[in-house]
Parts: C-alpha cells; sequence; structure tokens
C-alpha cells in the first residue's frame, strides 16, 4: 500500500539521516507538524506518515501489525531509504516495534511513545462507538458535529483532536479515517504485537508519567525483544506525551538520537 507521508527536509542540507515517525490510532500525520519542521527537521529529514485507514493514506479491511509495518517498508523502498530512526507513539509504537523486529536491519534507532508489547483495556471503544453513530455527511455545520460528539464525549481537548479527521465533502463533512475497518480491527489494535525474536538495536521507550500506559514494571516484558531498551518518564504527562510536553519529549528523543558520539 502506497502511503501518504508529509516530509519535512533537513534544514541544514540533503546529507542527513531519515526520522520517520508514526501516528497513534484515530490521529494523522498533522499531529507531528510542529515538531517535524521546527524542531527535528534540524537534525534530521522527517518523513511523518498518515499509516493505513488514516488521514490521507488508502484504506483497507486488513489492520495488522503486520501489514503496517509492510507499508512503512514499501515506503522506505520508494523512497530509496535503506535504514532510518522510527519514532512511533501508541499505536504507531506497536507498528514500529513490528517493524523493528521483522525487518530489523532498516531500523537504526527506535523511539516507542508511551506503549509496550503487550495489550491494553478497550479504552477507546467508547470513542469508537460514538464516531460511528455521528455521520458527518448530515451536518453542514462543524460546530454542530463538535455538539453532537461533546454529548458523549465530555473532553473538548479529546474532541479538538478527533475534529481534525473531519473532511469537507462538497456542502458537508466525512470522516477521514476508515472507522469500519479500524472499528472491526480494534481488537487486534489493543492487543499484544504479533512479532517474535528480538530487536538488538539502541530503543528508547518514552513514558508519560501520569498516562498508565507504560511504566517500570513493563520494561521486563520489553527487554525479552529489545535487549537494549532504556526508559525515560516525562512526570505528570499523559498519553500524548509529544503533544502535552513537546519541549521535554523532543529533548529527550534528540539526545537519544543524536548522541555526542554519533
Amino acid at each position: 500500500m502506497k502511503l501518504f507521508a508529509q516530509i519535512s527536509e533537513h534544514q541544514g542540507g540533503t546529507d542527513a539521516r531519515d526520522l520517520i515517525i508514526l501516528h497513534g490510532l484515530l490521529g494523522a500525520s498533522g499531529n507531528w507538524r510542529t515538531l517535524s519542521r521546527n524542531v527535528f527537521s534540524k537534525h534530521f529529514r522527517t518523513i511523518a506518515v498518515d499509516l493505513r485507514n488514516h488521514g490521507r493514506s488508502p484504506h483497507s479491511r486488513d489492520m495488522t501489525y503486520a501489514v503496517m509495518a509492510d507499508d512503512v517498508v514499501e515506503l522506505m523502498n520508494s523512497m530509496d531509504i535503506e535504514r532510518a530512526h522510527v519514532l512511533g507513539h501508541s499505536m504507531g509504537g506497536k507498528v514500529a516495534m513490528t517493524l523493528a523486529l521483522a525487518h530489523g536491519s532498516r531500523v537504526d534507532r527506535l523511539v516507542v511513545a508511551d506503549i509496550a508489547p503487550k495489550a491494553y483495556a478497550p479504552d477507546h471503544a467508547g470513542i469508537l462507538e460514538v464516531l460511528s453513530a455521528v455521520d458527518p455527511a448530515s451536518y453542514t455545520d462543524r460546530d454542530a458535529i463538535e455538539l453532537a460528539l461533546a454529548q458523549h464525549i465530555p473532553s473538548a481537548a479529546v474532541r479538538q483532536f478527533l475534529m481534525k479527521n473531519l473532511d469537507r465533502d462538497g456542502n458537508s463533512y466525512r470522516w477521514k479515517m476508515n472507522l469500519p475497518a479500524i472499528s472491526d480491527a480494534y481488537d487486534h489494535i489493543r492487543g499484544d504485537i504479533e512479532a517474535r525474536g528480538t530487536f538488538p538495536g539502541k530503543t528508547l521507550f518514552v513514558a508519560g508519567g501520569a498516562s498508565g500506559y507504560l511504566d517500570a514494571s513493563d520494561m521486563l516484558r520489553v527487554r525479552a525483544r529489545f535487549p537494549d531498551a532504556r526508559l525515560h518518564v516525562l512526570p505528570g504527562v499523559g498519553h500524548w506525551v509529544h503533544a502535552e510536553a513537546p519541549d521535554a519529549f523532543s529533548e529527550a528523543v534528540l539526545s537519544f538520537l543524536t548522541p555526542a558520539s554519533a
């Protein structure tokens, strides 16, 4: 599958390593635009990807982590990228882990943001149900769509995140993401990754200290597959670590990807 990607060229010229960024569930490459353009592109050519069934990438009923990792390999091949740093958040972190385990020679250093290689509770099931029940095509006003979401999703921040998936379709709207496929695949998405083996490369896990998705108790499980992994915790930060604490997050990532000896 040919994925859509937003590319931020290296500000220092063309001779730079590549950093591939993979977003989380119901996200898109645009979630990373500010960090990609203003921070990471000072050090890398940055490639923020829309994973299948999200953003501007094609839709498919098949949504396993294996096929999503293969999509990234196909993108790398199309761009003549032999090897790259890979950063993934949440669902994108599981894609990144799968990519490293199944195609380890293509990954230089790996950054996994606030997710572990394990199964999670169905915390997003309610949001998927609400999104599926709200048909944007029946609305001509964005505010009315947000009001419909607000009846079931009280958090304004979550609603604004979800509203980024709206696309204007003539006089009405549509969801960019493939909600039926995502809903059908949700039990798989929240489950453990299938890829086995180990990735020997250097790996950084960044946890939000207040998120509950990843903490020190997960590191035994992590190091069974990623033996050269380290954990960096951002105190008081929730699951959207890159949005809630962009400076602290980018500092942790860059200190890992651009060590003085590199």
